[in-house]
């Protein structure tokens, strides 16, 4: 198995027009890895458009997709942080889904304060790499890579 047995991670987020864009874009880079000017890779790039909510309102749709190993690390040792990190464990059999993707819901707020927690507003799609391409194949991949993510942080 792979080091990091994840294709990719992808984030997204929405920006009402209530919120302050800058805000919501410093909370979904909470789970990206922090570029220096001196680093010659290109930076994790975010792609922004524009929609309209029920009522005409402006909604911007912030996401990314990490596909390096390094970056999809970054963001699940981010992900391990989570108080709560033992109970998505222990839910694994419910966030993996026949396609072998991860799914689960971050606290954009917290992450905005710089706080990792399960919640609402950024959505984290996580494609696990598993062989055969089976479900349990994938939940017991993912159970592994955050087992030994959690054994690291100790």
């Amino acid at each position: 198995m792979a080091s990091v047995p994840f294709h990719y991670v992808e984030l997204r987020t929405f920006c009402y027009a209530t919120e302050d864009t800058k805000r919501v874009e410093s909370a979904l880079r909470r789970f990206l890895p922090d570029r220096g000017e001196d680093d010659p890779r290109d930076p994790v790039e975010l792609r922004w458009s524009e929609t309209e909510g029920f009522n005409g309102d402006r909604i911007i749709v912030l996401s990314t997709r990490l596909e390096r190993t390094g970056e999809i690390s970054h963001a699940l040792r981010t992900l391990a942080a989570a108080d709560e990190f033992e109970r998505v464990l222990d839910e694994l059999d419910d966030r993996v889904d026949e396609d072998c993707s991860l799914f689960l819901s971050l606290d954009k707020q917290a992450a905005f304060q710089g706080r990792t927690e399960v919640g609402e507003g950024i959505t984290l799609r996580a494609k696990v790499e598993a062989y055969p391409a089976e479900r349990e194949t994938a939940v017991e991949n993912a159970r592994e890579a955050f087992a030994g993510l959690v054994e690291r942080e100790d």
